[in-house]
């Protein structure tokens, strides 16, 4: 497939279309935590971030230019949204053609009605009704067109393309609407407001030292220019970031959702990340800004590895982003929390190496003789999985790239074999 040809997104649900049926089922057997699945299945991408540096397993993925990219993981986002939200049973092939139909007609109706520069109409030149399909597909090219910018390093693309988020967010709450002029007036408030939002938390976290740097001056200006601001809304977000802006005063109202509250910790973050140091007034205020949110100090923890894990999966597309100084701090810090996890779970971990006979044999063999490349990359698999076993890293993804048979070695408690044999 290609991301350039018409008919890109109908060849993109060929292709996807056990992994979406997968996700509809869940959907249909109303899953605990959905936005945790969100998480799980947007983080990883980049999308949350601005970027389009992850690998999809779709035919010639790796040959597209980041724009088709970024469009594949906003149609793959707004998919699985409306998938994973989805409450009624899909237990056939027409029950998921019917969630699929209904989810591409939501998203003509959602960017049609909340996004009136880019509203597409439901008819050709000639007056044939386009289908629903059509329809997504010139809508989402036209959404990516208009709101993305692909030129520069990775904190233009963030604060250009991470806004993207938000209409992943607004949708999931659309599809449970039926569309009429109050509920558009009031989902394009929700947006103007939202955006608004997280220039308050960029504003808030650049003067977390009470000292702006250069960069995020910069990146600041940035995202204004992305924004879509009017006029008087540009000259407000100016005068706070140049007074400063407690994160007190963000009207962020409590029954909104863990995955929004998630991405305004996590920009955040980026923010602090912007003049490559972070100091403790800094580190104070994320902890300060965490526990207003509603999070916990582990939820910090849990946001800044899933952070640290992105950029060292991705270090080669994104090797703009720190020096060679910084990837080793970044290396070490995710090291050092990932170890913690594995120590505070050493039991759990104790207990599945002890059912992996094979791994056992394997490492004892290690001790006397030289492991070949195929059993030490079998060793690492496993011990990959076992982290995943860990309740953390359910929702956290891990950098599997990164993390090699050595770091994983570094990782795992060293008793963690010999304790495994006597199990």
């Amino acid at each position: 497939m290609n991301g350039r040809d018409k008919g890109w997104l109908q060849d993109y649900l060929g292709v996807r279309k056990d992994l979406l049926q997968n996700m509809a089922i869940m959907g249909g057997q109303e899953a605990s935590h959905p936005e945790h699945f969100l998480y799980q299945i947007m983080q990883p991408t980049g999308l949350m971030y601005g970027q389009s540096v992850a690998e999809i397993n779709l035919p010639q993925y790796k040959l597209w230019d980041e724009k088709e990219r970024m469009k594949i993981l906003l149609a793959e986002s707004l998919i699985s949204s409306s998938l994973l939200f989805y409450n009624k049973p899909v237990e056939s092939a027409e029950d998921f053609s019917a969630v699929i139909l209904k989810t591409l007609e939501k998203i003509g109706s959602f960017y049609n009605n909340i996004f009136p520069e880019i509203a597409t109409p439901p008819k050709t030149i000639l007056g044939r009704k386009k289908s629903p399909i059509e329809l997504a597909e010139v809508i989402l090219d036209k959404r990516i067109e208009h709101a993305t910018r692909f030129e520069g390093n990775f904190w233009t693309h963030f604060f250009h393309n991470s806004l993207l988020f938000l209409d992943v967010f607004i949708y999931g709450q659309w599809i449970h609407t039926n569309a009429d002029h109050i509920v558009s007036d009031f989902f394009r408030y929700e947006r103007d407001e939202l955006r608004f939002s997280v220039v308050k938390v960029i504003a808030a976290a650049a003067h977390a030292n009470k000292e702006v740097a250069f960069e995020e001056r910069k990146l600041y200006e940035l995202f204004i220019e992305s924004t879509d601001l009017s006029a008087e809304r540009r000259k407000e977000a100016l005068n706070i970031f140049e007074e400063g802006f407690a994160f007190e005063d963000i009207n962020i109202p409590s029954e909104n959702s863990w995955i929004l509250k998630k991405f305004f910790l996590e920009i955040g973050i980026l923010t602090i990340w912007a003049d490559k140091k972070v100091e403790q007034a800094e580190l104070d205020f994320l902890k300060r800004f965490c526990h207003y949110l509603g999070f916990s100090d582990e939820d910090l923890e849990n946001s800044m590895i899933a952070i640290e894990g992105f950029v060292l999966e991705h270090w080669q597309q994104l090797e703009y982003l720190q020096d060679k100084q910084d990837y080793q701090l970044v290396s070490d810090q995710f090291i050092e929390r990932v170890s913690r996890i594995a120590k505070n779970n050493k039991s759990r971990l104790t207990k599945t190496m002890g059912e992996n006979k094979d791994v056992l044999l394997l490492m004892k063999k290690a001790r006397s003789s030289e492991l070949t490349p195929d059993e030490k990359e079998s060793v690492r698999l496993v011990l990959l999985k076992m982290l995943k076993t860990i309740p953390t890293f359910v929702i956290i993804s891990l950098p599997q790239r990164f993390l090699t048979l050595p770091i994983l070695l570094k990782i795992l408690p060293k008793t963690l074999f010999s304790e495994g044999m006597q199990e």
